[in-house]
């Protein structure tokens, strides 16, 4: 009965350390990944983005996009893959004048387990203020743009004028 008592006790105490090293363990990698898509990481990430578009450094532009990547212009034809966008974009690039959009405002959301990350921010651009939203991946030890639209902000008390006028382009 003793040698019972004893073998279940230790059994319980065996149980009792595995799992806290195995919680240990994984707690330490979900640490690891919130950390690398923080909002100052992410911040950072999306501002080298769109400052290799102002440098017109089309590497480092386009390798922040996944192959998969779509991207959403502010015409109702801008519906490009990564590399329709890259051969529409590629001249801009070559003649050293590409977009120079800034970040005015970000607002970053996450997944629980920190591998997909959504985005909306306004930008000062050459149309005026804009708003880009995207989804991020973290895939392996990279983040991914999968997703990105540009949109124009239209100030609701002149809005049925813009409407008027795309009337007439539609």
């Amino acid at each position: 009965m003793l040698r019972k008592k004893l073998i279940k006790q230790i059994s319980v105490f065996l149980i009792l350390v595995v799992s806290t090293f195995s919680c240990q363990k994984d707690g330490s990698n979900n640490i690891d990944v919130i950390k690398k898509v923080s909002s100052e990481n992410i911040d950072t990430f999306l501002n080298d983005w769109h400052k290799a578009a102002s440098k017109a450094n089309y590497k480092n532009y386009f390798t922040k996009m996944d192959s998969i990547s779509v991207f959403i212009g502010t015409d109702a034809t801008e519906n490009w893959s990564k590399n329709q966008f890259q051969k529409y974009s590629k001249p801009y690039f070559d003649e050293g004048k590409a977009w120079d959009f800034k970040p005015l405002e970000r607002h970053i959301y996450t997944n629980k387990s920190g591998n997909f990350i959504w985005f909306d921010e306004l930008l000062d651009t050459w149309m005026g203020v804009c708003r880009g939203s995207g989804v991020i991946e973290l895939v392996g030890e990279k983040l991914k743009i999968k997703h990105y639209v540009l949109s124009l902000t239209i100030p609701n008390d002149i809005i049925d004028d813009v409407i008027k006028m795309n009337s007439k382009e539609e």
